[in-house]
């Protein structure tokens, strides 16, 4: 019977789950190439944070490793291909490849995309060995289109991704031995616990191999590292104990309508597209979900796929499926019933399906809110997908530029990030003081602002006034009521000078602002630029 050794771990490794680790190495460069129509063979690199997260082996060859910064890696190799990483395009792309190896080897746990993790046991009585079942699952790769994956077969999940990693494109399967996992890890770099902070201070301390860290006494590591620090020598001394659990597998809620022939009308497609829509909605039905997110590819005859992802602020019905798909195909560049390539191919996917009770209507209902919801949608089905908008405060120096406005619907994102800062920004409280206006211009009113003595007044480059602002007028416009009314100024404060956009001579401006108060008790935020007057804003 074994029992425990000075390490903390289990002698001949007893009671550790023989696990296989399949590896698919540069997997975010294949993903991002795919995603982007690039060939894995040409020279790139993904970026995270600014570095380097993942290469290809042309790139690797031109002496580009990770870690690496963008500029670096580019230095050495000038035709270097930049990607961003995107964890979900990484994620979907994966996704395929775990259903296909279930297809063949239930039980699949996902590690990351690009490796995921199985118990050895029922494979390799199913195919005789360990060797078998990892050759099978290769082949399935292969099959599958995916190449060089590497498998590697130890006790516990840390130990086999190891031996993935040690694996090579000539020896593709790397077995360690039960019990064999501590003298296969012993020579490794510490590296590999991926724990910055712990691996630094072990290399200061002199202990640079796992086995070096292994030698020392588990409850030393556990008083001088913590929790982390225990844990991640229990890897080191071959002991993982983790389960290896397989994915439950979602149920399958894409739905998917092939046009044979294309159909090249808007209307045609909407109308076919509600079977499937009633067929999506009443499946998630049945399941006890909502979507709240949908995402809708459309395959047309050129071979482009044109994707988007629909947000909802309650949740998809069927006819809002169909609204979605009519917007989608309106708003690409087409017509409003003709499309400049037919349409071959329409997938509804829905990315975000919450349970319904989490979207559940309170004790007396959604009152007003529903309503509300209700009623802009139908205007949004009939005017379009654009025609209902709400107004979402963003980052920018005026108030008109800190607008954006977002479809009904949509993901309230800014089009100027807010947290940022704005020099000379009117909401700045060093420079202006609150409350904000209440009521911005969408198109800013032309004014005239005159002097005592009548005389229209402006502001020097130093920003000097030729004269005391003491009453002004607004042009002549269609949304002015009152524009021959001269509005004597009671108070008024500034000028305060911005210089936008100083380094672009086309866009580059100019601006005093002023506040001024009328005897009617409202004040007015003023812009002057060159000589020319403009009301921006009012507060009531």
């Amino acid at each position: 019977m074994a029992g425990p050794d000075r390490r903390g771990g289990l002698m001949g490794g007893r009671g550790l789950t023989r696990t296989m680790v399949i590896w698919v190495p540069d997997w975010p460069v294949a993903a991002a190439a795919v995603a982007t129509g690039r060939s894995p063979d040409e020279p790139i690199v993904v970026l995270e944070k600014g570095k380097v997260l993942a290469t290809s082996a042309a790139a690797r060859a031109e002496g580009v490793r990770r870690g690496q910064r963008a500029r670096d890696a580019q230095s050495r190799c000038p035709e270097l291909v930049v990607l961003k990483y995107d964890p979900v395009i990484d994620a979907r792309a994966f996704d395929p490849v775990i259903a296909c190896l279930e297809a063949i080897m239930p039980g699949v746990q996902v590690i990351r995309p690009g490796m995921c993790a199985l118990k050895a046991r029922g494979p390799a009585r199913f195919y005789g060995s360990e060797e078998a079942a990892a050759e099978k699952l290769l082949d399935r790769l292969e099959t599958y289109d995916v190449p060089g994956g590497r498998v590697g077969i130890a006790d516990g999940p840390f130990a086999a991704e190891q031996a993935a990693r040690a694996s090579s494109a000539r020896i593709r399967v790397q077995v360690v031995p039960p019990g064999g996992s501590p003298e296969f890890l012993a020579p490794l770099s510490v590296d590999v616990l991926e724990q910055p902070e712990l691996t630094d201070l072990l290399r200061r301390l002199g202990l640079r191999s796992l086995g070096a860290f292994a030698q020392l006494a588990g409850t030393e590591v556990l008083t001088r590292f913590g929790p982390s620090g225990a844990f991640a020598h229990r890897l080191a001394c071959g002991y993982d104990d983790r389960p290896v659990t397989g994915r439950v597998v979602p149920p399958e809620l894409t739905r998917t309508l092939d046009f044979e022939p294309s159909v090249d009308r808007v209307d045609q497609v909407a109308f076919a597209v509600r079977a499937i829509a009633d067929e999506l909605i009443a499946r998630l039905t049945e399941l006890g979900l909502v979507c709240t997110t949908l995402r809708v590819e459309v395959g047309t005859e050129s071979g482009r796929i044109h994707e988007r992802e629909w947000l909802h602020p309650r949740w998809f019905t069927a006819a809002d499926v169909v609204d979605r798909v009519r917007w989608q195909l309106q708003g690409s560049g087409t017509a409003t019933s003709e499309l400049t390539s037919p349409v071959v191919r329409i997938r509804l996917i829905p990315d975000q399906a919450d349970p319904v009770g989490a979207h559940v209507d309170g004790l007396w209902g959604g009152g007003p809110d529903e309503r509300i919801h209700r009623a802009l949608s139908r205007v949004q089905s009939m005017l379009g997908h654009g025609a209902v908008v709400s107004v979402v405060i963003g980052g920018g120096r005026g108030f008109a530029e800190r607008q954006t406005l977002i479809p009904w619907g949509d993901p309230p994102v800014p089009a100027r990030p807010p947290d940022q800062p704005w020099p000379g920004a009117i909401t700045d409280a060093r420079r202006w003081p609150t409350p904000a206006p209440t009521t911005i211009f969408p198109e800013p009113l032309a004014a005239e602002v005159f002097g005592v003595d009548g005389a229209k007044v402006s502001v020097s480059a130093r920003g000097e006034l030729s004269a005391p602002p003491a009453a002004f007028r607004l042009a002549p416009a269609p949304q002015v009521a009152d524009s021959n009314k001269l509005h004597p100024i009671t108070a008024w404060a500034g000028p305060w000078l911005s210089t936008e956009r100083w380094w672009d001579p086309s866009t580059e401006s100019r601006q005093a602002r002023f506040q001024f108060q009328t005897a009617d008790t409202r004040a007015w935020l003023f812009t002057l630029h060159q000589t020319t007057w403009q009301a921006q804003a009012t507060y009531d």
